[in-house]
């Protein structure tokens, strides 16, 4: 025998040992891959179940879950059945190998390498389209808990007579399962005649019969099945025509029957389904007849009718019958769809009035004291002064504000007024030195609302803060202040450990403290923080020291991700807003019930609606939905989320609503009765501005009730493109609390204008009543301006105001130097038959980084006033300057000191003051402490010549010896001074 062990010949050669390592490596490396893979899997589901179970609405958690669980098995394991059952019997039924042609011994190759296998090929098929069918199937878990939950309307469609709940939560199911069935007989053919065609029962080549009997039997029946769905089909399309969109003259989403649908699609389906019916039995007949030819010929017959009956018909009927006089024909249908569509929006209680747009009082200086009772002018805009909100009342970089603030209500003097207000929320981008503990232990919250008068502004143009400083103080009282929970607040921070967090910063230094408001996850458990650094992909967590007993980790943080999280059958109005209630901050977000089967209601498609200036310029602002179409819409839940304790609130707020009490059966107990809000947060609820857009864009068609002038077109609008930019965007509505001409007292309103389809001018105003908790709340009201007459529109306002050569040249001059102009919203108050317009034009510039209100545009009945303030204005339109009480000249100079923008020495001071703010600011970020302390003593001179500068300006100017206040910073609010 020859030495294996080595010798002269060469080194001994170990082949076996070797790949057994590598086997084994390589097996390792797989179950570490698939235990890798499933704890991944179970991390997501377990912190799921956590943050549902923290939040105390882990049963939506499990009703979502085994709904989806339920459908995923029921419908994958049917789904096999059928795909397994016919490959099965297409296998039993198969020829016996002698009577094989040579095209079939050709494929033994392929039947014999399978032979081994066909058990697990059988069950690996049928796996597959279950797995697929189940996934499929579990996505339709809303269609399902509509079907089963579904609450009758109460109302009928005009067509059919069927409850609307019959196409809102009965039609989608039975469409689905429509669907299915179509899946699973198109798969159970499909792999029936691969395997009939593999074991000989089909033929393509040989002469003789293509198929045997058996063969043909079976493929018959399944064919008979597909047809007897679309016999189905056929069926369901006469109740779909109800909910069928189509283009139809000034309304692409023209929803419901027309002439041409009820009188030659509806007799055609109906037709069409009897001769479906007869088809299929025709192929179930070739059980016993064992013969193609009636099954090929009704299949046949069925096609071309389908043809004829439903589409060459239905044109002749629309060319020939409805074309020659289309008005009259459709005239009904019409009528039909404006009901429906009025009911389905909420808008069919919209009461519309004719309004002249010019007054008839010839001396407008008696208006002028009306327009104080007409409405609470809001000059200063959200959408513009967040950035000085920013400036005066950021304090810390690392706290920020919105891009844009919320406009409320809230009570000062015992009378309600309108208020501009934004949280101070935490900004990780201004944190002093970013690392995983400053971001996720340290800088956790922000701190405080920031609140102003909305109707006035101090004398350089900034707001009167009703609320101000940190901790915040003023008119709001005593409450919560931490902001855990926030629109800016996108990552998830870890609290209640042993590390601590900054609180805030006074003059007495740093504050710290630790959550103890009780949300969030808690991470003792080693279980918990595994998945969750699997869930974030942060590893430090599992072993860093700063977590510890106590620890709890606090995500899903902003107002929307936590109802959408907690409510997932919800829309979600696309601005959440912040109020103090009851000595806490409250997030309060609209959220709406929808769908789209509401029989002749006109579609809309959410995004596209809920679009505008604002939604366009600001990523904060987000668009409801997206592109998701509609044709019903209720505000039917109140929602809100506690700023410091994350705590999710639902109130049923239309207790009428059938779509909404579908889902509270479906979810008991998730959402409140309306009878739990508490008069602290009915003050501060409001009508959302998404429902009123999308009502608005209705109304540009349908707030006329009479088919002619639908059909004619000659009564349709558009809403206006913001003129105050150049986005080419909507405006957006505003609130404003005015009051329309039948009502006897300002209402909190959401305003909006209308000018006619393609032209710039005026056609009507919309308001409807905002304030919660009163009769009027969601009476919408329009004033429509006469056709014969033209009344300016925004557009045209603005560019005569800006055409105007005294107003242009004061704007050229406000733009000196390195100034921008800006303007803020183009408010449309009704007036005395008139249209009252007002604008604030802000001014960035003079070193100063942020808007400040140095004019007022003011337009009524052809005057145009540009003044320094409003009351100006409005005195120089209404013909009544010099009407405006002033103080007695020997009483002392007791007026607020001019603009400081007029003294060049302060306003050079403030200028050196800005610079030395924002070169402390730098150094700050560079850890650079020797120029910060430079810059520090830079900034502390340049306000005490500000101060010196703005003292004598006041004592030259006093005749009593007034004292003059500094104007460094607003009354109530920290000079510029960066954080230590």
């Amino acid at each position: 025998m020859p030495d294996r062990g080595g010798g002269p010949t060469g080194p001994r050669i170990r082949v076996g040992r070797p790949s057994r390592r590598v086997r084994t490596l390589l097996m390792t490396l797989g179950v570490l891959a698939v235990l890798g893979m499933a704890f991944t899997m179970f991390a997501g589901f377990w912190t799921d179940w956590l943050w549902y179970r923290s939040v105390k609405y882990s049963s939506v958690f499990t009703t979502t879950l085994w709904t989806k669980i339920g459908l995923f098995f029921v419908f994958g394991l049917l789904m096999a059945l059928a795909v397994g059952f016919n490959i099965w019997l297409a296998h039993r039924l198969r020829p016996p190998l002698s009577a094989m042609s040579m095209e079939q011994q050709n494929l033994d190759r392929y039947r014999m390498s399978i032979a081994p296998y066909k058990k697990w090929l059988l069950i690996g098929i049928t796996a597959l389209v279950g797995l697929i069918a189940g996934a499929s199937a579990s996505g339709q878990w809303r269609t399902w808990l509509m079907w089963v939950n579904g609450v009758p309307f109460g109302q009928k469609d005009p067509q059919f007579q069927l409850d609307v709940s019959f196409y809102a939560f009965d039609l989608p199911w039975y469409r689905f399962l429509l669907g299915f069935g179509f899946a699973a007989a198109i798969l159970s053919v499909i792999a029936a005649a691969l395997t009939h065609y593999l074991y000989g029962g089909l033929r393509v080549t040989s002469p003789g019969a293509r198929a045997t009997a058996a063969a043909t039997g079976h493929l018959s029946v399944l064919i008979g099945v597909f047809v007897a769905l679309k016999a189905v089909a056929y069926w369901l399309d006469r109740y779909g025509l109800a909910v069928k969109s189509s283009d139809f003259r000034a309304t692409d989403n023209w929803t419901g029957l027309r002439y041409v649908d009820a009188n030659a699609y509806l007799p055609a389906k109906t037709i069409l389904f009897c001769i479906a019916v007869i088809c299929a039995l025709l192929f179930f007949a070739t059980l016993w007849r064992r013969t193609w030819q009636l099954p090929v010929i009704g299949f046949g017959l069925m096609v071309l009718s389908a043809i004829l009956i439903g589409g060459l018909y239905p044109a002749i009927v629309q060319k020939f019958q409805v074309q020659p006089n289309e008005q009259a024909k459709e005239a009904p249908y019409v009528e039909k769809n404006l009901e429906a569509t009025r009911k389905a929006y909420g808008i069919d209680g919209t009461k519309v009035t004719d309004y002249t747009g010019t007054s008839t009082t010839e001396d407008k200086t008696k208006l002028r004291d009306d327009v104080g009772s007409t409405a609470s002018i809001r000059i200063m805009d959200p959408n513009v002064v967040s950035p000085t909100f920013q400036q005066l009342q950021q304090i810390r970089n690392y706290y920020a504000f919105p891009t844009n603030l919320d406009v409320d209500r809230y009570s000062k003097d015992g009378k309600d007024q309108d208020t501009v207000l934004g949280l101070r929320e935490i900004n990780l981008a201004g944190i002093p030195k970013k690392n995983w503990i400053n971001n996720h232990f340290r800088y956790t919250h922000g701190y405080g609302v920031v609140a102003a008068e909305g109707t006035s502004a101090d004398a350089q143009g900034r707001p009167v803060f009703t609320e101000s400083d940190l901790p915040s103080k003023g008119s709001l009282g005593t409450y919560e202040q931490r902001v855990y929970y926030g629109e800016k607040t996108t990552t998830y921070s870890i609290v209640g450990g042993p590390q601590k967090e900054i609180d805030y910063s006074d003059d007495n230094g740093e504050k710290t403290t630790s959550y103890k408001g009780g949300s969030g996850v808690n991470l003792s458990s080693p279980v918990n923080r595994a998945a969750y650094a699997v869930a974030f992909g942060e590893p430090q967590i599992l072993y860093s020291g700063a977590i510890g007993e106590g620890s709890r980790v606090l995500y899903n943080r902003t107002p929307k991700e936590r109802v959408e999280a907690v409510a997932p059958w919800l829309t979600i109005d696309g601005d959440a807003y912040p109020a103090v209630v009851n000595g806490r901050i409250q997030w309060i977000v609209d959220a709406y019930t929808t769908t789209n089967g509401y029989p002749y209601s006109s579609r809309t498609t959410l995004g596209d609606t809920t679009a505008d200036s604002l939604t366009a310029t600001n990523d904060n602002r987000a668009v409801v939905a997206q592109q998701n179409q509609v044709n019903y819409i209720r505000n039917s839940v109140k929602a809100t989320v506690d700023a410091y304790s994350g705590q999710v609130n639902l109130y049923q707020w239309d207790t009428k609503d059938p779509v909404l009490k579908t889902w509270m059966k479906a979810f008991p107990d998730t959402v409140k009765p309306k009878s739990e809000i508490s008069q602290g947060l009915m003050d501060h609820l409001r009508y959302p501005q998404d429902l009123f857009k999308v009502q608005r864009e209705l109304l540009t068609r349908y707030h006329v009730k009479d088919a002619t002038t639908f059909l004619s077109g000659s009564e349709v609008w558009q809403v206006p493109d913001d003129p105050t930019n150049r986005s080419g965007s909507a405006v957006p509505p505003y609130y404003l609390s005015m009051k329309m001409p039948d009502q006897q007292a300002q209402a909190f309103s959401l305003t909006t204008t209308f000018t006619p389809n393609g032209r710039d001018n005026l056609s009507a105003f919309m308001a409807v009543d905002a304030e919660a908790g009163t009769d009027g709340y969601g009476k919408i009201r329009i004033l429509k301006l006469p056709t014969n007459t033209t009344v300016n529109g925004p557009k045209q306002v603005q560019s005569q105001f800006n055409s105007q050569e005294d107003i242009a040249e004061s704007i050229r001059l406000l733009r000196g130097g390195d100034s921008e102009v800006e303007y803020g919203n183009l408010l449309t108050v009704p007036l005395d038959g008139g249209l009252l317009y007002v604008e604030p034009v802000y001014v960035r510039g003079g070193g100063l980084k942020y808007p400040l209100l140095r004019k007022v545009l003011v337009t009524y009945g052809g005057e145009t006033a540009f003044e320094n303030t409003l009351e100006e204005a409005l005195d120089k339109v209404f013909g009544a300057e010099g009407t405006t009480p002033q103080p007695p000249e020997d009483e002392g100079d007791t007026t607020t000191p001019p603009p400081t923008s007029e003294n060049p020495t302060v306003q050079q001071a403030l200028e050196d003051a800005q610079k030395a703010f924002d070169a402390g600011q730098e150094a700050l970020k560079e850890n650079d402490w020797e120029a910060y302390g430079k810059a520090q003593k830079d900034l502390e001179d340049a306000l005490r010549r500000a101060e010196e500068a703005q003292a004598e300006a006041g004592d030259s100017g006093g005749a009593g010896g007034g004292e003059s206040k500094p104007s460094a910073a607003p009354s109530g609010s920290p000079s510029p001074k960066p954080s230590s």
